[in-house]
């Protein structure tokens, strides 16, 4: 189990994520789930309350769960369904993700609901993601059973980031500033493609070679996603520090 005081600390960056996720237009109502594991096997990790608007969460508002507790959809604090069945599942089936931010944010999603969603790599941001993108193509509707949980995870499988045919993206990093800032880029990233798609001119994509080369050369910058989600909460503190509470 992680420590209280570490505990606390992923507990407010976790509630930071929530707030800047709709801060940049990403939210939607009051669904879609953040969550991040606390223990080393994933098996006890941190979700948003059900129905509970990104806007308002807090770090005391978020739930301490328990994949292996039988009571949890029938106490009276029951997360949404759909939450507890795929972010249980995939916490348990792949515990090195240790975040995972699920949103439906607008150009993520439009990539989603292309025929081929297929992240084309045709700059510096499109290429971070090459050989890190699983996908799932077999839309079901709402993901509300363990057997879907495990079918996105086996997509997930060695990949850090799963684009959900006609529905959002899934994101997932061993910090909530590592998987922001892919959530971030991956954004970037689909907004760049499907604006060069819709001038209808021929796409310039770079070669398999060069595309690795980029991937392999971001990580000498992943100290950014630190820096940068620093920087983010700052602002968030401007405004409202409820936050942290």
């Amino acid at each position: 189990m992680t420590a209280p005081d570490t505990l606390t600390q992923l507990r407010q960056d976790l509630a930071a994520a929530f707030r800047l996720c709709h801060k940049f237009g990403w939210s939607e109502s009051v669904g879609n789930h953040f969550s991040a594991a606390v223990s080393e096997d994933g098996r006890q990790f941190l979700l948003n309350p059900r129905w509970q608007h990104f806007a308002t969460i807090r770090a005391s508002d978020l739930l301490l769960l328990d994949v292996d507790d039988d009571t949890v959809m029938s106490s009276p604090n029951a997360p949404d369904p759909s939450a507890w069945a795929v972010h249980g599942t995939l916490h348990g089936a792949v515990p090195q993700a240790r975040v995972m931010l699920h949103c439906h944010s607008p150009y993520a999603t439009a990539l989603a609901c292309l025929k081929d969603p297929t992240l084309i790599p045709m700059d510096n941001n499109t290429a971070r993601f090459w050989g890190r993108v699983g996908y799932d193509l077999e839309f079901g509707g709402i993901s509300d059973s363990s057997e879907e949980g495990l079918h996105l995870a086996e997509a997930m499988q060695g990949n850090t980031v799963l684009v959900m045919g006609n529905h959002g993206v899934t994101v997932t990093g061993e910090t909530v500033a590592d998987a922001f800032e892919d959530l971030y880029f991956f954004e970037k990233a689909a907004k760049t493609q499907i604006l060069a798609l819709s001038s209808g001119q021929p796409i310039s994509v770079l070669s398999d070679e060069i595309a690795r080369n980029t991937a392999e050369g971001w990580e000498a910058y992943r100290g950014m996603a630190q820096n940068h989600f620093e920087y983010l909460k700052s602002s968030l503190d401007q405004e409202d520090r409820s936050w942290r509470d």
